[in-house]
């Protein structure tokens, strides 16, 4: 019998392994992970809401089994989706006091997959409100803690989702990423992250259809877990104008192939041009180097995406006009940071956003250039260690004042404005025992490209889970 912490702490590929082959039954991993939120719920914060429908969900999963029924490939797995993603019959708040009652009706498309492939909604993940931040705290819920030092922040913007998952709590997490919301908790809390290609995993329903700054995606304790959630939700949707190449897509085999011999990797130390902590820029120099040892071809190059900053705060910001466009005359019912973004942005120009999307066109022919010499960009997800929860954003990095409160996550939004995969793996540890996270930037629609690489950094740097 397998106790109970330890079915929480298993990789969701495994544990759909034991529940197919009859070791495990949904129930007992249901129990598991609820035993989990339950001890630790109370201090993370990360578990906004639990479905008090999860364990008869997980009886109807053992009953299929039991009749012999075909299972979907994550049947049976608890999974937690982002308090800014619909989930029928269960409390979505989007992180915001105007919602804190609010029970759609409906799921969003990315929750009416999970459901098609067997998992089990444990739950709803905290957020910022509207997912907006670095830090995960709103009004309804408060603030998310780091399951490595709860003293810490777990990052943001699905930094619920990240917590969750470093403390077992569920074994995948859905979430966003505008600016790295999936990146910045990766790294944060240990977990492998990934910003996938625009319109791969469709964003549905949504108040900006032509959204391509901001993606759904997910996260996972391990690569292997991450390709097997991608299997499961992604494909286009309807509503969505956004296309990828109209080819079969086959993540779990990519993480498992070996890879192209002489792979040419170039590593930046700066993309954004602020600086980065010395330790966490030698982790992550050291990890990339270390690829050479099984056969890659590695570089240091300059990569400067700096000129990018204003581009991405403006497009940025006439995303968030556009998303909340009907609620233009509830802003001052919005918590401070959303409400001085929104009002910020209504000051911007038409030429400004021209100008920005001029810039987003000079980064696209900058990668391109790139990959004519290169196969991946490695570069550190984080310029700072995790720090307090109770601060907003780290004022400084490097001892250098940031100019805004978004500033300090430049090398993940800078990255945003290129439309490439981008995935966030563990590389190694600080002395202080706190992780950190390495981006893999890869070509377009490349995301089995950056699966399988990411997987080879995880097999080379494993750093486990938080001692709880």
């Amino acid at each position: 019998m397998i106790a109970e912490n330890e079915i929480a702490r298993k990789s969701a590929t495994e544990l759909r392994r034991l529940i197919g082959n009859k070791e495990l039954s949904p129930v007992e991993v249901v129990e598991a992970c609820l035993s989990q939120i339950e001890k630790y719920n109370g201090v993370i914060n990360a578990v906004c809401t639990v479905n008090e429908s999860a364990l008869d969900e997980a009886h109807k999963a053992e009953q299929a089994i039991v009749n012999g029924d075909k299972l979907g490939i994550l049947h049976g797995l608890p999974v937690g989706i982002k308090d800014v993603t619909e989930t029928a019959g269960i409390r979505t708040t989007y992180g915001s006091p105007l919602y804190s009652t609010h029970i759609p009706k409906e799921d969003a498309l990315v929750v009416q997959r999970f459901k098609q492939a067997g998992a089990i909604i444990l739950g709803k993940t905290n957020t910022p409100e509207f997912a907006t931040g670095g830090n995960t705290f709103n009004e309804v819920f408060g603030a998310t803690r780091n399951p490595w030092n709860t003293k810490l922040s777990a990052g943001g913007s699905t930094g619920g989702g990240a917590a969750a998952l470093a403390s077992g709590m569920i074994t995948l997490a859905e979430g966003t990423d505008l600016g790295g919301s999936l990146r910045i908790p990766a790294s944060f809390c240990g977990v492998v992250g990934l910003r996938p290609s625009p319109g791969l995993v469709p964003t549905e329903p949504t108040n900006y259809l032509w959204d391509s700054l901001s993606v759904t995606g997910g996260l996972a304790r391990t690569v292997e877990d991450l390709a097997l959630m991608l299997q499961a939700v992604s494909g286009p949707g309807e509503q969505t104008p956004f296309c990828q190449p109209n080819k079969e897509r086959d993540f779990i085999s990519a993480v498992r192939k070996k890879l192209p011999n002489k792979l040419k990797v170039a590593y930046c130390q700066d993309i954004a041009g602020i600086g980065i902590e010395d330790e966490l820029g030698q982790i992550c120099r050291n990890a990339s180097f270390e690829l050479s040892q099984i056969g890659m071809e590695v570089d240091e190059i300059d990569f400067d995406l700096s000129f990018g900053r204003d581009a991405f705060l403006d497009l940025r910001g006439y995303r968030m006009v556009a998303q909340h466009f009907n609620r233009l005359d509830k802003l001052d019912e919005l918590g401070e940071n959303l409400r001085g973004n929104i009002r910020a942005a209504l000051k911007i120009t038409v030429e400004q956003l021209a100008a920005s999307e001029q810039t987003r066109l000079k980064i696209q022919q900058k990668f391109e250039s790139f990959f004519e010499d290169y196969d991946t960009l490695l570069t550190p997800c984080m310029v700072v260690s995790p720090f307090p929860v109770e601060q907003n954003y780290p004022e400084t990095v490097a001892g250098k004042k940031m100019k805004t409160y978004v500033d300090w996550f430049a090398p993940t939004f800078l990255l945003s404005l290129t439309g490439l995969p981008v995935g966030c793996v563990p590389c190694g540890l600080t002395s202080e025992k706190l992780p950190v996270g390495l981006q893999i930037v890869g070509k377009p629609w490349s995301e089995e490209s950056v699966l399988a690489l990411a997987q080879r950094v995880q097999d080379l740097f494993p750093i486990g889970l938080p001692y709880l």
